[in-house]
């Protein structure tokens, strides 16, 4: 399904239609963070060194020269291909029993406090790079399941239109163009359905607006940004991942981002 949606900034939008809220950013302390793959320890073995003469080779330069260049090339061919075999990022796994959610994240990102969501990390060297997880408040709604947001496409439209009431700009010369790239349903090893959703926002803004003439107000796009987000219930509340990421970015990185949305998990809240 595609939609698209041209929002005209510098007006008063309603509510979030998800009423999500960021509550506590509390994870107990023995809930922190915890690497995901396991390490083996070293086998040992002593060696009894062998005393040997040394014999002593002439070579000639050339073929020295050769020999060098070649070891040098085959070992490059080597480590490309175990680069090829191994995963392109360790993760590692986040718990909050406390709140009832779980999910896999770059081990290289870092945790963010105070950024209004119940808990942030953030890729520490493309800073618009980022995941955050918000959940509903059980006291002003009660979800049952997923299914209560309507399809995988009407729930898109309600979180196009989150994103887009949260990104409102009062700046002049300020438009922003989305469309929602996909909309799906899965059901996880789990056995909940969890929601899908992938969406394009640009923004585009004119750095002299006041200028009399209208060539001289001509919009440029400032950023381009690709957001997904998983919708989930459970506890009575309705649970979503989010992951922001620049839309040249996303391509080279999308499959890593797409094994942090498989990741993610709803469960039973510890209380």
């Amino acid at each position: 399904m595609a939609a698209s949606i041209a929002v005209a900034t510098g007006s008063t939008s309603p509510p979030p239609p998800l009423h999500l809220r960021h509550p506590r950013p509390a994870v107990p302390p023995s809930t922190g963070p915890r690497s995901v793959s396991g390490s083996l320890s070293p086998s040992h073995r002593r060696v009894r060194a062998v005393s040997s003469p040394i014999v002593v080779y002439t070579v000639p330069r050339r073929n020295a020269m050769s020999a060098m260049l070649s070891s040098f090339i085959f070992s490059q061919l080597g480590s490309r291909d175990d680069a090829f075999a191994q995963p392109s990022v360790a993760f590692r796994e986040y718990i909050d029993t406390f709140d009832g959610y779980t999910f896999l994240y770059p081990k290289s990102w870092i945790q963010v406090r105070g950024a209004g969501a119940d808990i942030f990390f953030r890729d520490p060297f493309v800073l618009d790079e980022n995941l955050s997880v918000e959940f509903s408040s059980p006291s002003s709604s009660r979800y049952k399941s997923v299914e209560d947001l309507g399809t995988p496409d009407v729930a898109a439209t309600k979180v196009l239109k989150q994103y887009l009431t949260e990104f409102m700009s009062t700046r002049l010369g300020v438009r922003r163009e989305s469309n929602i790239l996909s909309a799906s349903s899965r059901i996880a090893d789990d056995g909940r359905l969890y929601y899908q959703v992938e969406v394009n926002i640009k923004s585009y803004a004119s750095y002299n607006e006041l200028a009399v003439m209208p060539q001289d107000r001509q919009q440029q796009l400032e950023w381009d940004r690709h957001y997904l987000s998983v919708l989930g219930v459970e506890n009575n509340r309705l649970y979503e991942l989010r992951l922001q990421t620049p839309e040249n970015v996303f391509t080279e990185e999308e499959n890593d981002l797409r094994r942090v949305m498989d990741s993610f998990r709803v469960v039973k809240a510890v209380v």
